[in-house]
This record gives C-alpha cells, sequence and structure tokens, in this order.
C-alpha cells in the first residue's frame, strides 16, 4: 500500500484540492510540503501531535517537511476556530515559544542534509510595507468571499477585529513565499484551516500562474465529536514539565472503548494489519489495545525508557506496589486552613475533580481511596504529618497520585 492510500484508510486525510494530483506527489516523494505551528504557547499539544504525526510519515515516503513557525502570524493570532480574540503576545514570548518549538518538532522531524526545513514567516511578514502588501496581495482577495470563510463567521457574531480579518492574506503570503523560496507545492494543516489554504493555492495561481496544493486532516476527535487534548488539569502539552510523562501515559491508556482503534490507526505506526487485528479484540482485551496506545504514543513522544516507566508505574498504581514512577502532587501552605485540608481539598489539588462539590459527590458514590483504604467522609481532614508517609490517592480506577506537602 502505498502512501497516500494509508493515509485515507488510517482516517487521516478531510479534504483536498486535486486528489490525482496530490496522491502522484506524496506517493512518489516529490511534495516539498508545509505545517505551520503558531507560537501560542511555550509548548506543543496534543493537538499538533497528529500534524507532527503526518510529517513523520510522509518525510519517511521520501518527502520534504517545512515547518514554518509563526514569529510573524503568531503577532496576530488565527481567529480559525475561537469565538474570542487571542491574548497579544509579546516579540519576547514569541520567541521564547519559538525556541520550545523547534527543541519539540525536531525529536519528530530530520533537519540533517536538507530533508526537512524549518522557517519562520517573520523573516518575510514583520518588514512588510504596508502600502506593497495592499498592492500585490490585497488586489487578489474578496472582502465577500473572505466573510464566508468558516473561520471569520465564528466571530462575527461578538465583533471579527481587523486584526484577525488580516490573518488569511498573511497565511497565503506565507505559502506564495515558501513556494517561491523553497519550491514548496503543498500545504497541509488541521480541516480548521481549509479556507486559509484555499486563499494560499489562489494567490500562487493568481500571482505566478503556477498550481500549487492543499490538504486537510480531520481534527482529532472522540466518539463524540470533541476535540481531544483536555483533561480538568488543562491541555495535555507534549513538553514532560508540563504533563509528565506518566499523565500523557494515562491520557491516552483512559480513552473511551470507541476510540481506542481510531486512535491506533491515526496517531501510530503500528503497522493496519496488526491494528485490523485489534478491531476483534472486546471487553477486558481492549484494555490491552489502550497499553498499547499508551505506550506508543509515549514512546514517540518522550522515548521508550520513559514509555517503560509510564508503564510501571501505571501497573504499580492498579496493585498498589512500587510507586517510584508514580505522578507526584504536591501541596502548598494556602492548600492548608488551619493547619488541615479536607479529601475534597486534595482531589481537586490532585486535577481529579473540578470543585470541591464535585469531590464531595466522588468521595460519596465510594469513588475514592487513600493508601488503599476507601474514603467515606467527604469532608475527612489531614494534617501535614499525613504526607510525611506514601499517601496514595486514587480516584476510580484509573486515576492516581503520590500526594506530598
Amino acid at each position: 500500500m502505498k502512501i497516500y492510500d494509508e493515509l485515507v484508510e488510517r482516517g487521516l486525510i478531510a479534504q483536498v484540492t486535486d486528489e490525482d494530483e496530490i496522491r502522484e506527489m506524496i506517493d512518489n516523494g516529490k511534495a516539498t510540503f508545509y505545517i505551520g505551528f503558531d507560537p501560542t504557547a511555550d509548548s506543543l499539544h496534543v493537538g499538533h501531535f497528529m500534524t507532527l504525526c503526518l510529517m513523520k510519515r510522509l518525510q519517511m515516503a521520501g518527502n520534504r517537511p517545512i515547518a514554518l513557525l509563526g514569529g510573524g502570524t503568531g503577532m496576530v493570532g488565527d481567529p480559525s476556530g475561537r469565538t474570542d480574540m487571542r491574548q497579544m503576545l509579546t516579540k519576547e514570548q514569541i520567541n521564547h515559544n519559538i525556541d520550545c518549538f523547534k527543541k519539540q518538532i525536531s525529536r519528530f522531524i530530520d533537519f540533517s542534509d536538507g530533508k526537512a526545513i524549518m522557517a519562520n514567516n517573520a523573516d518575510w511578514l514583520l518588514d512588510l510595507n504596508y502600502v506593497e502588501l495592499l498592492r500585490e496581495v490585497g488586489a487578489h482577495f474578496s472582502v465577500n468571499r473572505m466573510l464566508t470563510a468558516e473561520c471569520y463567521k465564528q466571530r462575527m457574531e461578538r465583533g471579527l477585529s481587523f486584526l484577525e480579518f488580516n490573518y488569511m492574506i498573511m497565511q497565503a503570503y506565507d505559502f506564495y513565499q515558501l513556494y517561491q523560496r523553497y519550491g514548496c507545492n503543498m500545504q497541509f494543516g488541521g480541516d480548521d484551516q481549509w479556507s486559509n489554504m484555499l486563499a494560499g493555492t489562489e494567490l500562487v495561481r493568481r500571482k505566478l500562474g503556477d498550481n500549487v496544493f492543499a490538504l486537510t486532516i480531520n481534527l482529532l476527535t472522540n466518539s463524540e465529536g470533541k476535540k481531544m487534548g483536555k483533561t480538568q488539569k488543562g491541555a495535555v502539552w507534549l513538553d514532560a514539565e508540563k504533563t509528565s510523562p506518566y499523565d500523557f501515559f494515562q491520557y491516552w491508556r483512559n480513552v473511551d472503548d470507541a476510540d481506542v482503534i481510531k486512535f491506533l490507526k491515526m496517531l501510530t505506526f503500528i503497522p493496519l494489519d496488526e491494528i485490523k487485528k485489534m478491531e476483534e479484540w472486546k471487553d477486558a482485551k481492549l484494555n490491552d489495545a489502550k497499553e498499547i496506545l499508551a505506550y506508543e504514543l509515549t514512546k514517540l513522544v518522550h522515548g521508550e525508557e520513559e514509555a517503560e516507566k509510564a508503564k510501571n508505574a501505571s501497573h504499580a498504581a492498579f496493585t498498589s506496589g512500587n510507586v517510584e514512577n508514580m505522578p507526584k502532587v504536591t501541596l502548598s501552605d494556602d492548600d492548608f486552613t488551619d493547619g488541615e485540608i479536607d479529601i475534597r481539598k486534595v482531589l481537586q489539588v490532585a486535577g481529579f475533580v473540578g470543585s470541591l462539590s464535585e469531590g464531595k459527590r466522588t468521595v460519596e458514590q465510594g469513588g475514592v481511596t487513600v493508601n488503599g483504604e476507601k474514603v467515606t467522609d467527604p469532608f475527612q481532614k489531614y494534617t501535614k504529618d499525613s504526607f510525611k508517609e506514601d499517601f496514595l490517592l486514587k480516584k476510580g480506577k484509573k486515576k492516581f497520585a503520590k500526594v506530598e506537602a
């Protein structure tokens, strides 16, 4: 099976501008393609993960990726999928975030010997002459057509700023520049970027008379159609300091039964024939598939050693055994009132519940244990001395932590 058909079978491809051309290019290693990463935080997250895996797959098939870092577009902010305006970042914040992105992307993509390119659109966006841009680029965009784009529709109700309105033009200009500088003939991105990507193909055609192509991949959603990558603690990051390898492992270990095969296809490099066999697995056997998913993804992001540690820690938590690699939660002095803290607050600080009332319900429903003993009083109090020895907190069957103070 060639790479394009594999991408289709793995459920990755959403929309394409010209399927026959794109198939021929990527199957034969002729694509120089780019994917953009706007530096809105100091770490990539699960939402970027599938994109990075796609880049890796295509590079393995002989194509050349361009990782485009948004030092310029990050100054504006993408309105796609937003109901409010993004927080404005300083140049210092953007440059710091870009440095973090470079390190993370380099763990997935081989940039040696010209096999891939790392570019920054600040190189051509920040020094643009406004009047020149209006004449050279703005003349090729219809405002009426732009306003029909999905990326703007959601923002129109609350007010779309002129700043954000320019984002599509900037992204189109990126494609135009990358085509001229590096021979970039294709853009890949999430399906929410379709309008912006079409704008880029159209600008290249209008300005240079050449055809370039766009391909979007399906967004990472669960069986209910909700975007993946959020927990009660917040986003699931690829940075081990922000989301520990154990928490990353557990996130995938705890996916719904209905999603495990889908994620194995979309995110892992396990051959499709092996995954098809797993489709026959039922009930408890599906837990084995979830562990394979969690292990493979943790290995991709954090390396084999950390994946082994996370898997062993998960087993230890289930059996109340060795807790060396179990995630740790540290209580601060502010978490205590008059030297005491109750179990509801411990659960909340650990990120196991979103509120004290949810913590109360969880305890009353019998879902909380400390050191293997069920907690029955939702107002059970503990002093700092309680955390000097092992304090192993467990919620349900899947959430574990060693709590310290």
